[in-house]
């Protein structure tokens, strides 16, 4: 079975899980506390929509190419002491899961009794979207109920594929999104986990933001490695090929059985295929009835991130990490990805150049999975992760 193909079966296989538990979402009052995680959900923001920004995470200094300076994300610095900013949000669509006991949100941060948790971020990879994080989420919030985890739609994925972006669409303009996402969150990211494409997106959030950092940061990328891609060989599912289908595909659609029977008929694997049409949407309002389909994700912008994400080198960042921060790689055992034994190599000699510079890198194999490792082997997954989350107070 194929790179796309072990996905693909994976997701197929926790898609009712997914769709149930997401189809559930609570909006519990700030005051309460709940026996079970917290979900919030932000909707797709317009310009007219603003709110009040009093305490927002800056850095001290970076440069990303022409994107410009940014100041923001992932250090603990703030603009100044009760400043109100008023701007509009229209950078991600993303969900909070909260556990238990956080109190927190970043609509109250003037109140200085209610301490920030400690929050993690999770990216999913290319075609994917937030949902895919959902259920593992929710597992960790009902473990460490003083954390807090964001799950975000990647831009032209998911729900933020309606948010309009300027290209080049690239692992650094995606990693830019986040760090912009966050900042307007007014959160201090303390874990960043990545899965695929998300994997090189957390390491170039590391590259953007400021150095050195003032507390730990951990890093987690998820099969996928700095450099170079090898996702899948003659006769496999391969990424690039599926978004140049899917790119010939009118943007409205009768049905999905008859996207299944098109990707079928040019070769790629049914498991491919109805994985992918969980992509689409009836085009109808919600509630009425509907006789057409459209594509939630913005497939030209996807194609260029899969470029980016085969062309872009990372190396440097985890060769020369920055004080405070570890990197976890991991590598799933049956993995099509094909890891090199130079990568291996070369994240082993980094995991010793890395401790004498007060950084760290580590490297994880988890058993029994393929490359969709969260829905694979989510018990592995989870064990490995923990450690992570463990004896972190707000």
């Amino acid at each position: 079975m194929s790179y796309i193909s072990i996905l693909a079966a994976s997701f197929h296989g926790q898609r009712a899980a997914f769709n149930s538990a997401d189809a559930q979402l609570k909006f519990p009052s700030l005051a309460s506390i709940h026996r079970r995680p917290t979900i919030r959900i932000a909707r797709p923001f317009f310009q007219n929509d603003t709110f009040s920004i009093s305490r927002m995470a800056v850095g001290r200094s970076s440069r990303v190419g022409r994107e410009g300076s940014v100041r923001m994300a992932l250090v603990n610095e703030r603009l100044g002491h009760g400043r109100n900013v008023s701007e509009p949000s229209s950078v991600l669509a993303y969900e909070l899961v909260q556990g238990k006991l956080v109190k927190w949100s970043s609509m109250v941060v003037l109140d200085r009794s209610i301490p920030e948790p400690p929050t993690a971020v999770l990216l999913h990879g290319i075609l994917g979207s937030r949902k895919n994080w959902g259920t593992f989420a929710r597992r960790l919030a009902q473990e460490f109920p003083t954390w807090q985890f964001v799950l975000v739609d990647l831009r032209c994925h998911g729900d933020s594929a309606s948010f309009k972006k300027r290209g080049p669409h690239t692992v650094a303009s995606t990693a830019l999104d986040v760090l912009k996402l966050i900042a307007q969150l007014r959160i201090t990211p303390r874990v960043l986990i990545g899965h695929s494409f998300g994997g090189k997106v957390v390491l170039s959030m590391v590259e953007q933001v400021a150095k050195p950092l003032p507390r730990p940061v951990r890093v987690w990328v998820l099969d996928a490695t700095p450099g170079k891609v090898r996702a899948g060989g003659d006769g496999d599912d391969h990424p690039a090929e599926l978004i140049s289908f899917l790119r010939k595909l009118p943007m409205e659609v009768s049905s999905k059985r008859a996207i299944v029977n098109a990707l079928v008929q040019e070769g790629f694997s049914k498991d491919v295929a109805q994985w992918v049409v969980t992509n689409l949407r009836p085009t109808a309002a919600a509630g009425t009835p509907s006789s057409s389909l459209s594509w939630v994700f913005d497939l030209e912008g996807i194609s260029e991130m899969y470029q980016s994400y085969e062309e872009t080198n990372l190396w440097e960042v985890v060769e020369n990490l920055p004080r405070g921060v570890h990197v976890n790689f991991l590598k799933a055992e049956r993995s099509l990805h094909r890891w090199a034994l130079e990568d291996l190599q070369r994240i082993h000699a980094a995991e010793e150049s890395a401790a004498d510079e007060g950084g760290g890198v580590e490297m994880h194999v988890l058993e029994d999975a393929g490359h969709w490792v969260h829905a694979d082997n989510p018990d592995g997954l989870f064990r490995i992760l923990s450690f992570s989350f463990k004896g972190v107070k707000a």
